[in-house]
């Protein structure tokens, strides 16, 4: 079984849908989708910088919007048939609900836009951000994040679990780590997937009571807890309550394997999955399709288990 994956936020780097934007048809797409964001995505998917790019309002419908375009050029013709699953990590579950039907690609966009700016007014509240820690005990980590006022936000599998909180308890820790891991600050604007950002959850409840939710034309994977679900409106609930509570990438994993996992495709902005894919699915094939080229390994996968 292939299974598609879409990345979350933090993948997106300056420039890099330019190569997607040759083609003349996604192009097309991209300023449709722009029209829909009221987002330029097509400059910021180009020349924008490290910095505008990395501001919550704009990075998560850029990503979402770039994992629609490779599943535009992922599945032309008829290869979509071969497609078995899907799941994204964080923000690009909303990606994974447009690619299963449960949203449309304008309401998924429409979606994002609310939960960018929902999730950065919520960040400005407080200086917070996060951390990925890498290696040691879990239980251990656990308990020291307790003591230091910080939250598990991403059990990302493969020994990595991404933590949030005050900035001073972060430094705390990257001062002070726990014996066998290494702390990584990452560059993002808030402590998401945590009680900091339960503001933005009650806008996205009042946002999404009038999108449309269909059932999902393909099996579809949560990050709430790895299961696989079966309606639409109980995904799109899953959505809003994701924003603060644990992104739980590590059972959702664990799912595809008990479900038989073959492949694992990741959309762009590729690299971030597949990455823990090598570390927690080992000996499953993975491909990132982080430009054009690699549509065709890509391809080769879909083919081989057809």
């Amino acid at each position: 079984m292939i299974v598609v994956v879409a990345p979350g936020q933090g993948s997106q780097t300056p420039g890099f849908l330019e190569p997607w934007l040759e083609d003349a048809a996604l192009r097309d797409q991209l300023g449709a989708i722009s029209e829909v964001a009221g987002i330029d995505l097509i400059k910021h998917g180009t020349v924008s910088d490290t910095d505008t790019i990395r501001d919550t309002a704009v990075a998560q419908p850029l990503i979402v919007a770039a994992g629609m375009l490779t599943l535009s050029a992922l599945t032309a013709g008829d290869r979509r048939k071969h497609i078995g699953a899907v799941a994204g990590h964080s923000v690009g579950e909303i990606t994974a609900a447009a690619a299963a039907g449960i949203l449309t690609d304008d309401d998924a966009i429409r979606f994002v836009v609310e939960r960018g700016s929902a999730m950065a007014s919520a960040a400005s509240l407080e200086t917070t951000g996060m951390s990925a820690v890498i290696g040691g005990d879990e239980v251990a980590l656990l308990e020291l994040l307790a003591e230091l006022g910080l939250q598990p936000a991403n059990f990302n599998g493969g020994g990595q679990i991404v933590v949030a909180g005050a900035l001073d308890a972060l430094a705390k820790l990257a001062e002070q780590p726990l014996k066998g891991t290494r702390v990584v600050p990452l560059q993002v604007a808030g402590a998401f997937h945590t009680r900091f950002m339960q503001p933005a959850v009650a806008h996205l409840e009042a946002f999404a009571a009038g999108l449309d939710k269909h059932e999902p034309t393909l099996p579809i994977y949560t990050n709430r807890d790895g299961s696989l679900i079966e309606s639409g409106e109980h995904y799109v609930d899953l959505l809003v309550g994701q924003v603060s509570s644990p992104v739980r990438w590590d059972l959702t994993m664990n799912s595809l394997v008990d479900a038989g996992v073959t492949g694992i495709i990741e959309l762009a902005p590729a690299g971030a999955l597949v990455g823990l894919a090598k570390r927690g699915l080992r000996g499953i094939p993975a491909v990132a399709v982080k430009t054009p080229e690699d549509l065709s390994a890509a391809f080769d996968l879909m083919e081989a288990n057809a």
